[in-house]
């Protein structure tokens, strides 16, 4: 019987009476119906246009038959790696093998490959050699032109290429996708799918790119593979016209050549959606959780923190330096409507799992419901000029209105608890609002005893390779909000996001940030070290020692041991830490924070210690073992 997913199986395809499906989508998580995923999105969007979709969740990519399971589509293969990128998926920053994987029944790992899109590209190549290829999701999308790979510590091709793949819908792809549908449909060949917006192709032939009059129809040049692998100065430039060229009003064609004649071409990206469309999109028949087949394994796991959330924007403009959203959503802000937010709450008050809480409202960054600034929508975001960075545009509209609205129509359902903000707010962003009223509701009904905010860092000059206001700005942020847990009678908290070894970080902006921690009293319990993943500024700056923007050097931790002596002096009070952080200070030459002031960071070694009361006043009084022994358990 139908149960409303959409096929997994012939016997899925026979009951629906569908003999040969138009599409394939082949995918690296689980297979969840919920808007969460960006395979349920895309199937649904083409579902609703009158195609078929079958879903081959995490196949078997050591069996060729694995791929074969719903047959031959019609129109082509789809490919997504998953919500995340495969090598993230798998891996933390020091390489290690993760142990579980949250978007996999059971939260069994080992479920998906490595460069899980290109092996699955290359395995229906074997089996399908003339069926169109067609790859999305974040991991095809970051790794659309060359980029560099973190995990083989080189710089890789075009995943169009080593995927084997005929098309890139790249970025929120219900768009493109339906227009792919269309063309392939239309009997157009897929080689000569070359025109439509949010795509990649390759290619042999582009003078129908150049030599143009128009120079709005001229490509970009980049430089030449060999060349990005040869001189990673060049892959920073390269990677400076990428960055320039994400915005869908103003961006021209890039076109990258590789070995053999061949060009990697990426056309601009797709006009962002409108509200009526996102709203659209948010109102299909999704089931909302995952397949029924997981229920032995205990279901999927990712399923828990975004069943009872909520989406209201995508796309951002905060610009942060080791975030991909520029690349992948883009920098303009997209909005639902009130209206298709509070029937997506009414559906989630109906479920018999409901408790009363909606675990967030947001997106990337919360507290963003609309563009910046209004040309946007019209021209484009800047290309020279970020919108928070280094400084707020005095053309930006920092009004929380419409936001405090939606979540005061939440907080009024019948059945609903408490509404909490979880997806990040940005808060220079928050303070450029001069009315106050969001802020007080924020604080008076939307955090559950602490609130977390990302400063990542103290140091201006880490938090400028970062793309991070100064730190000025969120100590002005941390007063107000502890003024106004005051006035409201709540005693709540801020947990800080904090990031270690990120370039333009040496051990002594480490120090620094550890000085201030110890003045505020404050140990984090976990610490993310920078993690380059495919096409951020950031990575490009780790990878050539370059910042992409203005050409200028970076400082790049890549030693292992000093990443780790960075790591622990953000926690310098756990005992574990203690030989780590030792070395760091006496390496930076700040053996001042080495004592038994308060203004030091750690009490000194045994040997050390025996010779500070040698020297000093108290050379004649014993030193009592147990002080010694005890000098790091002791609680701060």
């Amino acid at each position: 019987m139908n149960n409303g997913f959409l096929p997994v199986s012939r016997q899925d395809m026979t009951e629906r009476g569908i003999e040969q499906l138009d599409f394939v989508y082949v995918i690296g998580d689980a297979y969840v119906d919920h808007p969460s995923f960006g395979h349920a999105i895309i199937s649904r969007v083409l579902e609703a246009h009158g195609y078929t979709v079958g879903i081959i969740s995490q196949p078997d990519w050591k069996d060729d038959e694995s791929i074969t399971v719903l047959g031959r589509p019609r129109l082509a293969f789809l490919i997504s790696g998953g919500n995340m990128d495969s090598m993230v998926n798998h891996y933390f920053v020091s390489k290690k093998k993760r142990p579980s994987d949250a978007y996999t029944p059971g939260g069994e790992m080992g479920k998906r490959p490595d460069y899980a899109t290109v092996v699955y590209g290359n395995l229906i190549r074997k089996k399908y050699k003339d069926v169109p290829v067609i790859i999305g999701g974040i991991e095809a999308s970051l790794r659309r032109l060359a980029h560099y790979d973190y995990w083989s510590n080189s710089l890789k091709r075009s995943i169009l290429l080593d995927s084997q793949a005929d098309l890139i819908s790249y970025g929120m792809g219900e768009r493109s996708i339906v227009e792919i549908a269309d063309a392939l449909a239309g009997g157009i060949d897929v080689r000569d799918i070359t025109f439509i917006a949010g795509t990649v192709y390759k290619t042999k032939d582009i003078s129908g790119i150049t030599g143009s009059s128009d120079e709005n129809y001229n490509a970009i040049l980049l430089p030449e593979y060999e060349e990005l692998k040869a001189e990673p100065a060049k892959y920073a430039e390269s990677f400076g016209v990428q960055y320039k060229n994400t915005d869908p009003f103003s961006a021209k064609i890039l076109a990258e050549k590789y070995p053999g004649g061949v060009y990697v071409v990426q056309n601009p990206p797709q006009k962002p959606l409108t509200t009526e469309e996102m709203d659209d999109v948010y109102a299909l028949p999704y089931k909302r959780t995952y397949h029924p087949s997981y229920e032995e394994k205990g279901g999927v796991p990712a399923i828990t923190e975004i069943k009872f959330s909520l989406i209201s924007n995508r796309g951002c403009f905060g610009g942060c330096s080791f975030c991909a959203l520029t690349f992948h959503q883009g920098r303009i802000v997209q909005v639902r409507s009130h209206e298709s937010i509070i029937n997506e709450a009414r559906q989630m008050i109906n479920d018999p799992e409901f408790k009363g809480y909606i675990h967030d409202v947001g997106g990337p960054t919360a507290n963003f419901r609309h563009p910046s600034c209004e040309k946007q929508l019209k021209n484009g975001v800047c290309q020279n000029r970020q919108c928070l960075f280094p400084t707020p545009c005095k053309n930006i509209n920092a009004d929380h209105q419409d936001y405090l609205e939606l979540l005061r129509k939440l907080r009024a359902l019948p059945g609903v608890k408490k509404v909490f903000i979880r997806s990040g707010i940005r808060f220079d962003y928050l303070l450029e609002d001069k009315n106050d009223d969001f802020f007080r509701e924020l604080v008076e009904h939307h955090v559950s005893g602490q609130l977390k905010v990302a400063p990542e860092h103290i140091s201006d000059a880490v938090l400028a390779k970062m793309g991070k206001p100064k730190r000025s700005v969120y100590e002005r942020f941390v007063k107000k909000y502890y003024r106004l847990n005051e006035e409201l009678n709540k005693k709540q908290f801020l947990v800080p996001y904090l990031m270690s070894s990120h370039p333009g970080s040496t051990l002594k902006e480490a120090i620094e940030l550890a000085e201030y921690l110890r003045d505020l009293g404050y140990m984090p319990e976990q610490v993310q070290d920078f993690y380059p993943t495919p096409s951020t500024l950031s990575t490009v700056m780790y990878y050539t020692g370059i910042d992409p923007r203005n050409g200028e050097k970076v400082y790049v931790c890549r030693n292992p041991h000093e990443k780790s002596m960075q790591r622990a002096l953000i926690q310098y009070r756990n005992p574990k830490n203690y030989e780590l952080v030792y070395e760091a200070l006496v390496k930076a030459g700040r053996e001042d924070l080495i004592g038994f002031d308060r203004k030091c960071l750690i009490k000194p070694r045994r040997t050390d210690a025996v010779k500070q009361r040698v020297d000093g006043k108290n050379q004649n009084k014993p030193i009592k073992k147990k002080t010694i022994r005890n000098v790091h358990k002791k609680k701060h």
